[in-house]
Parts: structure tokens; sequence; C-alpha cells
């Protein structure tokens, strides 16, 4: 199958995301905000104990931290953190004794959680530049990686995974939210990085996508379809219907 030029590709994912932290009330394929966290699942009262400006700039794809377990004193790694949502909720299970890292590749949205994470005294998170293919962490030192519509960002997913296994303790686990399709993709829409960077272009087979996380040596624990996701564009609603364009939240575990 074709493919998008790689650095083609991250120009224009960190066009889009720029303008999500900055300007997160333009215009967008997909919605945003506390409206969409809380139809997808995300409890109110969770939601309430950080920041609203992460949640405005919230843009995941459904839920997935019910699945992620996660405990006081682990160490959390949020791929693609963005403005720092899912990573808050992640630190405020953690608690003081754990450690929860976003990474990022879009400086203005690591700007922007850094600044929250100071304005409200979040000692527990912290966040670093970096691509999912090769994340700045050790191997092995961390219990759970959590990520929200990211992966089918990235153009060589293998690697993705292969990268999240690494960074897994023995008997860590991975939950995750992403875009899937029932159908394979034509070689001009995984050609063209717009389409990419509007989460639709990179979606994998659901059969590949889980082959692939197999493939790493993680064992997948469940697969759940966030029906309540839904894409706003014209264009990105036709590719939902002609391929079967849905989001699914993943746990796996790399084995003890």
């Amino acid at each position: 199958m074709s493919t998008v030029e790689v650095e083609d590709l991250r120009t224009k994912v960190r066009s889009v995301y720029h303008e999500v932290a900055e300007r997160p009330d333009g215009e967008f394929h997909f919605e945003m905000g506390r409206p969409l966290a809380q139809r997808l699942g995300y409890p109110a009262e969770e939601l309430d104990g950080v920041p609203e400006e992460a949640i405005a700039s919230f843009a995941g794809v459904g839920y997935h931290l019910h699945l992620a377990e996660i405990s006081e004193g682990d160490t959390v790694l949020d791929i693609g953190s963005g403005s720092g949502m899912d990573s808050f909720l992640a630190a405020r299970k953690v608690g003081s004794s754990g450690r929860v890292i976003g990474v990022d590749m879009t400086e203005a949205q690591l700007a922007k959680a850094e600044r929250l994470r100071a304005d409200h005294g979040f000692t527990s998170n912290s966040f670093v530049a970096g691509y999912a293919e090769d994340l700045p962490v050790e191997a092995g030192s961390v219990d759970v990686v959590i990520s929200n519509g990211v992966i089918n960002l990235a153009a060589d997913k293998q690697r993705v995974f292969d990268e999240i296994a690494r960074a897994l303790k023995p008997g860590g686990r991975m939950a995750i939210a992403d875009i899937v399709t029932e159908k394979q993709l034509t070689d001009d829409i995984v050609r063209d990085s717009s389409l990419w960077a509007a989460c639709i272009g990179g979606a994998a087979q659901e059969a590949s996508y889980l082959g692939m996380i197999e493939a790493a040596g993680l064992v997948v624990r469940s697969v759940e379809e966030n029906r309540e996701y839904a894409f706003l564009s014209g264009s990105a609603q036709g590719a939902t219907a002609r391929f079967g364009v849905k989001s699914v939240s993943i746990s796996a575990q790399k084995p003890a």
C-alpha cells in the first residue's frame, strides 16, 4: 500500500494541532472539548479536576482510561498528550508517588500543557518533545501507556507498537483509543497527508491494527467500539460511510 512522505505528514499534523491548542473554537474535521469528552464516557466529576483549557483542546476519539487500570504510584506514558487532559486525569490517579510523562511533537501543545501544569500545581506531570516512533523513555520503565486518537497519525504504526512494548515493564498495560477502518483505504486517500492529519488517511484496517499490536509482543485483552464518536465534515463522514471508519478503545498487556 502507498503511504505518505513522513516529514510532510508531520508538518501538516503539527499545523492542525497547533490550531487545536491555540484556537480550540476553530473549525476542524473533528469535534472537540468537554461535550465530546462527556459523550465518549469521561466522568464529569473527573473532568472537574483538570484545567478547563486542557479540556477545551481535547480532540480524542474515545474513552480508554477505564481500561488502563491506573494505580497510585504508577508511571504512565501518554503518547500524543496534546494540551494534557488525559495526562492530568492520569496524574490524579497515580498520586504524588507516581509519574505521568506526556510526549508530543507539537510545540504549541507542549507549551500549553506545561503552562497548565505549572499554573494548577500538577507536580506528578512532565511534558516532553518526542515522536511516537521514538519514545524518549528508557526500556522497561513504564507501567501504563495511554494514547487517544494519535497512533493513526503515525506513518509507521508497527514501530510505534514496538516502542510501546519496549517502554513497558513486564506485565505493563496499554490502553488506547484510535481510528480504524473496516475496509482498506484507497491509495489516493493514503497518499494525502491532509487526510492523515484529519485522522482519516492513516487509519489501518482493524484486523491489521490488532495484528501489529500482537506482532510487538503485546497480548490484546479487549476491543470496544466507541459508537458516540463521529466526524464533523462532509468529506470525513463520506469516508466513514464508504470505508467503515470508526473509533475503538483497545487494551493490551506485555507478558510478565
